[in-house]
């Protein structure tokens, strides 16, 4: 039995338990219950703790509080997601148990895992059992009984996973949605599955993702990497001709191919369009003046955009984005869509964060919004209920005062933005923004990403769906269908203004046709026909 563990080791167990949550994320995806294709508990709790991962590979040899105090500062940041924040704060609170701490014994991993429990279970309003916390409490509780018996770290991760396993089990039993679908709950199953890989970690067993799976992606290439010496042909060169012979471009080609590199040359009977790296670019534009007159000249030094590259790089690292305040009050606001986009920036929101379901947007990609607001106070709109908790961190990691309006649809946001006023107080825009929630009816159409019997209905892999609020309202193999329902409980319900947006994979004349089947069936409403741009759900509509 492994007795205890040091920093070396604390960061081989993150590393086998992102590895892990990495393999096996489509299936914990799965287990959401819901038939639309928001499953991404996997997905999230994934990002989320590979942030870590990534962090922990760069340390040599750290000390146990480094390597906690990583985990913890890396998972807050890339936490997506219910699943990923709680993900965080269980990570988060062992980590400060772990402070100042060389070694970690049984009884001290007990009180992390128990401090871990206690950092998610203050963050969570309303605690609901046969979830991720209900499995994280009870191991963490059979850990401490554990610890009392033999003081062994070994000892004592066995216990906690033990008891995990009856937890997570038990979930179908506490959930009803849990309970008729026959599943155990996502989050509590992801946790397990952390938790079985940092004890294959304990034994020597790490668990390895797949190639490229583990490894951190890089999102734009890291320009210090490389040196000007590497950068063989000086300037990029880049001009169009307005052919005006007969000349043949492929002689021009010829040429051009050994002057440098990187060529393309494309043509047609009016232009010839130029792209090469070279040394003499001089050349290059006296040889293509045979050929007709220059429409367009570029020519940049790349060596000298490389080293102004990482100088910016450089001093972007050391110095945060943190705009100084011009204004009281500034907004951002969360949405996936060119033209919900164009909608919120047309209310005066001075941020859009790029995101909703099925691609929730990180703490750190909130907070980096957030701190490009010229404001002192910031009110974020995530207009999605699985972004709320993320948003909710940002307010420790930024001097800025950050509100997060709790909207859970992007009608609500937009109500929200409506009701907001840039001169008033914090209290009076919390107020007005936060009631103005419940004003709004969001009905939705998306598809059935599998086959599934939910709230009665018989739903098959493609089936259209309609949502109102938050439940199934109904589901049908025609569009039209549902949309007709939903006018009908709209007229019923006597909403007066009624918005359609209308998403990414529906065209603008189907989208007329939807539009005037709500005039026709709610005749004293206002309806109005906008441009969403959103993936995933065909139709967002409001009605107030």
């Amino acid at each position: 039995m492994v007795q205890t563990i040091n920093g070396a080791d604390f960061s081989r167990l993150i590393i086998s338990a992102a590895a892990s949550i990495e393999i096996n994320k489509q299936k914990l995806n799965e287990l959401n219950v819901f038939p639309v294709p928001d499953g991404d508990t996997g997905t999230n709790m994934s990002m989320t703790i590979n942030a870590a991962a990534n962090d922990l590979r760069k340390l040599e040899d750290p000390s146990l509080e480094k390597a906690s105090a990583a985990t913890a500062s890396a998972t807050l940041r890339g936490a997506r997601g219910n699943s990923g924040v709680i993900l965080s704060l269980l990570l988060r609170g062992i980590s400060k148990k772990l402070k100042g701490q060389e070694i970690c014994d049984g009884v001290l991993w007990a009180a992390a895992l128990q401090e871990g429990v206690d950092a998610a279970y203050k963050a969570v309003m309303k605690p609901a059992e046969g979830t991720i916390l209900t499995v994280a409490r009870l191991a963490a509780a059979k850990a401490k009984k554990a610890a009392r018996e033999k003081n062994e770290f070994e000892f004592v991760h066995e216990a906690a996973i033990a008891e995990a396993k009856v937890a997570l089990a038990n979930t179908v039993n506490q959930n009803p949605v849990l309970k008729k679908a026959g599943v155990v709950d996502a989050g509590g199953k992801g946790w397990l599955v952390a938790l079985e890989a940092m004890l294959c970690a304990v034994r020597g067993e790490d668990i390895v993702a797949p190639t490229g799976g583990g490894e951190q992606v890089k999102e734009q290439a890291d320009f210090a990497d490389f040196d000007t010496e590497d950068i063989t042909f000086t300037y990029c060169t880049e001009f169009i001709i307005s052919r005006e012979n007969k000349l043949d471009p492929e002689k021009l080609r010829e040429f051009l191919s050994s002057l440098g590199d990187s060529l393309v040359l494309v043509d047609d009977d009016e232009i010839i369009k130029v792209h090469v790296h070279t040394n003499d670019p001089g050349k290059a534009l006296h040889e293509a003046m045979d050929y007709g007159s220059f429409v367009t000249v570029k020519i940049e030094n790349m060596r000298l955009q490389h080293t102004e590259k990482v100088m910016g790089e450089q001093e972007q690292a050391a110095q945060p984005k943190i705009a100084e305040p011009e204004k009281a009050s500034g907004v951002v606001s969360v949405c996936a869509g060119d033209g919900l986009a164009e909608v919120f920036s047309n209310l005066g929101v001075d941020g859009i964060i790029s995101g909703g379901q099925t691609m929730n947007p990180s703490t750190q990609d909130i907070l980096e919004a957030v701190n490009k607001v010229p404001a002192e106070t910031v009110y974020v709109l995530p207009n999605n209920k699985n972004i709320i908790m993320a948003a909710q961190q940002v307010d420790a990691l930024t001097p800025k005062n950050v509100v997060v309006i709790p909207s859970k649809t992007v009608p609500q946001g937009v109500t929200a933005m409506l009701n907001f006023n840039p001169d008033g107080s914090v209290e009076e825009n919390v107020a007005a923004m936060t009631e103005s929630l419940d004003t709004v009816d969001t009905m939705q159409i998306t598809y059935a990403a599998r086959n599934s019997d939910f709230d009665g209905y018989d739903i098959h892999e493609g089936d259209y769906l309609a949502i109102y609020g938050s439940a199934l309202f109904g589901t049908s193999q025609d569009i039209t269908e549902l949309l007709k329902a939903l006018a009908e409980k709209v007229r019923e319900d006597g909403k007066e203004f009624i918005t359609i947006y209308y998403g990414e994979d529906i065209d603008e004349a189907d989208a007329q046709v939807a539009a005037d089947l709500f005039t026709q069936i709610c005749p004293d409403a206002d309806v109005n026909l906008l441009s969403g741009g959103q993936p995933v759900y065909y139709y967002l509509i409001s009605a107030e």
